[in-house]
């Protein structure tokens, strides 16, 4: 399987932080916040890994080159300036990424999700859903009773790694486009599952959340 990790953001709730550097490069627990997936994806056995770059993308390309040293192999795939939101990211990669479903994070979530187990029995089309925190407390979707993810409360919140079908997104036009509208269609028809993650999981896309995963990785004295 082949993962993709979105990186194009600009982070502009980090303020300072970014102002010289992407989102991705920032420092939590010893490792970048991609740094910290790259290692977790080769652990579960993911070799192959697109990486979507817009804003100083090159500082990404230069920091991370070809992956071998992470023991993956890393393609890019630039998008130039605006970014392309997160299915606009995808279309402009599927070539790279091929016809199988592929395992999508978000660069600037930390978490201990194993995914090697989780990979292991999702099904096709899936997303990983966390409790809502404090910032988004209404969260984003449910699961009905056989863990098909719908509309119908109680929400729980999109952790920002999905396993998905390039079908999903066949006939779509390159440019700017969101993933929530590609996901509801795929509500509407059945075909989208979900599994709660109740682990670590934090959303780093700002300073003080930031700040949270950093002390929730740091060594315990």
């Amino acid at each position: 399987m082949r993962a993709m990790i979105l990186a194009a953001g600009r982070g502009e709730r980090m303020g300072a932080l970014t102002a010289d550097r992407p989102k991705p490069l920032l420092d939590v627990g010893g490792s970048t916040l991609i740094e910290r997936h790259l290692i977790a994806l080769a652990a579960a056995g993911v070799r192959e890994i697109v990486i979507n770059l817009s804003y100083r993308g090159e500082q990404i390309r230069a920091a991370l080159g070809d992956g071998a040293r992470f023991g993956v192999r890393i393609s890019y795939s630039d998008e130039g300036e605006p970014p392309l939101e997160t299915a606009g990211g995808i279309v402009r990669a599927l070539p790279l990424l091929g016809a199988e479903p592929f395992l999508l994070v978000n660069a600037d979530v930390v978490t201990d999700l194993d995914f090697a187990a989780w990979l292991e029995t999702r099904p096709t089309n899936a997303l990983v859903l966390v409790p809502n925190p404090p910032h988004h407390p209404r969260g984003d979707f449910g699961l009905d009773p056989e863990g098909r993810v719908t509309h119908e409360p109680p929400l729980l919140t999109y952790a920002g790694v999905a396993v998905l079908d390039p079908a999903l997104f066949a006939g779509l036009a390159p440019g700017r486009r969101a993933l929530k509208p590609v996901l509801d269609a795929a509500i509407a028809r059945r075909a989208l599952a979900g599994v709660r993650h109740g682990g670590l999981w934090i959303d780093g896309g700002t300073p003080e959340r930031l700040e949270q995963a950093r002390a929730a990785l740091a060594p315990r004295a």
